[in-house]
């Protein structure tokens, strides 16, 4: 392997973050957050280097941009993951057997976490912080879009933890070429873990090209369902936030499912994004609701099955149901498993689509944009998993930890 001498490198460089206080990781973590503030000029520079060679209607544009606030947010979450608990060294289970062994499983570190990902500068920043902060090194791999912004955002990294004596390749960023994702994902004995964070496209392949233990974080085909007894005032709110807050992030709203009985309601619940130019792709009930009142050039009437598309831009599908039933076996068969909503009143309702719904987030009368780890009190999130074996949902410290048993005995021997 090319690599091997760069996989060989963080590997060893992994070892020596077990010689960290929490004190000191927090304490870098502070000083790289600062330095994204102090050199926030180099990093928007490079990140116009890589936005000026994509197309500003490309569903992942707004991925790609970087902004004196996202900076901000990003120094900020930095800076919160530093105050958060160390999630090494806490006893998942202690117990003394009859034979008097003392038994405790602790959580450590995986090692060393692989990270593919696409035109998201902002995860470089996020898995170093989450990574270092649990004792984790990290191998970098984004996407060639971005690859001007992430070198630049590395090599401050770089920087800081020389100031600070810590080997800098505790955290590394490989090629930005198809070759060194096929690298990363046969390094076994160097990579611990992998975590693909993009779209299907990418995370199918990592799943079935990978030799190294692999976490799906999964594509969002995400639904917010309008119930019979539902709140329009609410629910106008939920679905503009759902769709229109980012729409090229994995929570955004894809497609919403209204109850045919509520239909006389629908122009209501979408007219705040005819302003934002949200182009509606509507099933006949629908369609012939809207059309006259939602602006014909972003009216669209479906003629062909749209429903498991992840749009990531102003695009929405809406599909008119009979009722609770059908709605849950549409999502069941259009979702992805990552985040689902409804907007109701009636309790019962509410509560059959929390037990119903097979996905890692589950929304009541609350829009599907707070699937995120910030949102969640987690700090920053190394993405969102749509598994079930692991971890689930917005995975941040504890869900890249993992642990190991430490027996005590005074001479015991087994039978």
């Amino acid at each position: 392997m090319e690599l091997e001498s760069t996989f060989r490198a963080v590997k060893e460089a992994s070892k020596t973050l077990a010689l960290l206080s929490d004190d000191q990781r927090n304490e870098i973590l502070h000083a790289v957050a600062d330095a994204i503030i102090a050199q926030k000029e180099d990093i928007l520079k490079a990140n116009a280097s890589d936005l000026s060679r994509m197309d500003k209607e490309h569903p992942l544009y707004d991925r790609l941009q970087l902004t004196d606030k996202r900076l901000e947010d990003i120094a900020s979450d930095m800076r919160h993951v530093a105050t958060l608990p160390s999630p090494l060294g806490r006893i998942l289970k202690e117990k003394t057997l009859e034979n008097g062994l003392h038994l405790r499983r602790v959580s450590v570190p995986f090692g060393v976490i692989g990270m593919v990902y696409e035109a998201r500068p902002n995860v470089t920043f996020d898995v170093f912080s989450l990574c270092f902060k649990s004792g984790n090194a990290s191998i970098l791999k984004g996407g060639k879009d971005a690859d001007d912004t992430n070198r630049a955002e590395v090599a401050l990294i770089h920087e800081v933890l020389k100031k600070y004596n810590v080997n800098p390749s505790v955290v590394e960023l490989l090629p930005a070429t198809h070759e060194a994702t096929g690298e990363m994902l046969n390094a076994v004995g160097y990579i611990d873990l992998c975590i693909p964070r993009g779209g299907k496209k990418l995370i199918q392949f990592v799943r079935d090209s990978a030799k190294v233990p692999v976490i799906e974080t999964g594509a969002g085909v995400v639904h917010v369902y309008f119930d019979e007894e539902g709140d329009v005032t609410i629910g106008k709110g939920i679905i503009d936030n759902s769709k229109t807050r980012r729409c090229s992030v994995c929570n955004s709203l894809d497609t919403l499912l209204i109850n045919k009985n509520r239909l006389n309601d629908l122009f209501e619940l979408v007219a705040p994004m005819a302003a934002k130019k949200v182009k509606i792709h509507a099933d006949a009930p629908a369609y012939e609701v809207l059309k006259g009142n939602y602006p014909d050039e972003l009216l669209q009437l479906v003629t062909e099955d749209i429903w498991n598309t992840e749009w990531m831009s102003m695009n929405l599908g809406i599909k008119t149901v009979a009722d609770i039933s059908e709605a849950l076996n549409h999502i069941a068969k259009y979702g992805s498993g990552h985040s689902e909503s409804i907007v109701t009143e009636n309790k019962e309702t509410a509560l059959i689509f929390q037990q119903m719904v097979d996905a890692a987030c589950v929304y009541v009368n609350t829009p599907t944009s707070f699937t995120d780890g910030g949102q969640f009190g987690l700090g920053a999130e190394i993405g969102i998993s749509t598994q079930k074996l692991g971890a689930r949902g917005p995975m941040a410290l504890e869900e890249i930890t993992t642990y190991k048993w430490l027996i005590e005995g005074n001479g015991q021997i087994r039978a």
